[in-house]
């Protein structure tokens, strides 16, 4: 599904939640009330639904906040504008992740940020598709170069995971925790994915894609084809109006300081931090590796970021990948 630009049009003049006539929307764009009517019907298959009542018009279920540059930048500080080489907002894209890896093939510069309104293939962990409907959540990806091989990067997605707790609590969003490796939790239910891409030599220079997406309206439509329990931040502040530009300025002020440093002080530094955070530690669960279970109880992590499982005959084995579910089904 492409957004065109009529429609792109029409949904900067719905984006604040209010009725517009359709001869108001026809005006607007120099088209018949009639073509209106089919442009906004096509917007549901973007996951945004709309209402239309005789004698007052259209509008959205939701109000949008669209990302804008010039907000988004007007939040960043000067040290984090200074790391960032490259600042991209698509429409609409297949993947910020994929997108962004392909361009690091090209010799793009570290430091190259891309955020997109709506993604058409979002990627999740292991292939999967992160739902990503228009205009409603965070889609991010961060480009880096770091000078050392993939191992001096390991355990990139939990320091990551630490980034985006302290610029949630910025905004006075509380209650969020970190599930190994990679998940961002609230109150048992998956709020937001970290997904890095590492592609260089084993020894030497290497990129990382380090990819984002934060729920925070997600509509009930779009989410049917999730399989696990999920939250957004509306749901946890009880919000609908939801501060995009300055949530994506504040994410950057404290994503982009982790990565440029982390060669330099592993995850080490974050560790005390992360465990603070952590939503598994004491928990029965399961862990996948492929077509492998290991049950036992979460014991948090050790000093490398690697999960620990107390297993049924009380030995603790330390797994450095892998998925873990809460109870025993596998996760979608």
């Amino acid at each position: 599904m492409n957004i065109s630009d009529k429609q792109k049009k029409i949904l900067a003049l719905l984006a604040d939640g209010a009725f517009h006539s359709g001869t108001e929307l026809a005006d607007a764009l120099g088209i018949s009330r009639s073509a209106v009517w089919k442009q906004l019907n096509g917007l549901a298959e973007l996951g945004l639904q709309h209402s239309a009542v005789s004698g007052k018009g259209y509008r959205l279920d939701n109000s949008l906040e669209l990302l804008e540059a010039s907000q988004i930048n007007a939040v960043v500080n000067d040290r984090v504008g200074a790391l960032i080489s490259s600042f991209e907002i698509h429409d609409q894209i297949d993947s910020t992740n994929r997108y962004l890896v392909e361009r690091s093939q090209n010799n793009a510069l570290s430091g190259s940020v891309c955020f997109a309104e709506y993604q058409t293939a979002g990627k999740g962990r292991r292939g999967r598709q992160w739902v990503s409907p228009y205009g409603s959540n965070i889609y991010l990806s961060i480009l880096w170069r770091f000078q050392q091989g993939p191992a001096a990067i390991s355990g990139l997605s939990l320091a990551i995971g630490v980034a985006v707790i302290r610029a949630l609590k910025q905004h006075q969003i509380n209650d969020i925790g970190l599930k190994w490796p990679n998940d961002i939790y609230s109150q048992g239910k998956k709020l937001g994915g970290i997904l890095v891409e590492v592609s260089g030599e084993t020894d030497g220079p290497c990129s990382a894609v380090i990819g984002l997406g934060l729920n925070l309206l997600l509509p009930e439509t779009e989410a049917e084809s999730i399989t696990q329990a999920w939250t957004d931040l509306s749901k946890i502040t009880g919000q609908n109006q939801l501060f995009r530009n300055k949530l994506a300025g504040t994410l950057l002020n404290h994503l982009l300081p982790v990565i440029a440093e982390y060669e330099g002080v592993g995850i080490q530094a974050y560790l005390d931090e992360w465990r603070s955070y952590d939503c598994l530690t004491g928990k029965s669960a399961t862990l996948f590796i492929g077509q492998q279970q290991f049950e036992g109880i979460v014991r948090g992590i050790d000093d490398n970021g690697m999960l620990l499982i107390e297993r049924p005959d009380g030995h603790v084995q330390t797994f450095a990948s892998g998925e873990v579910s809460f109870n025993g089904s596998a996760p979608q």
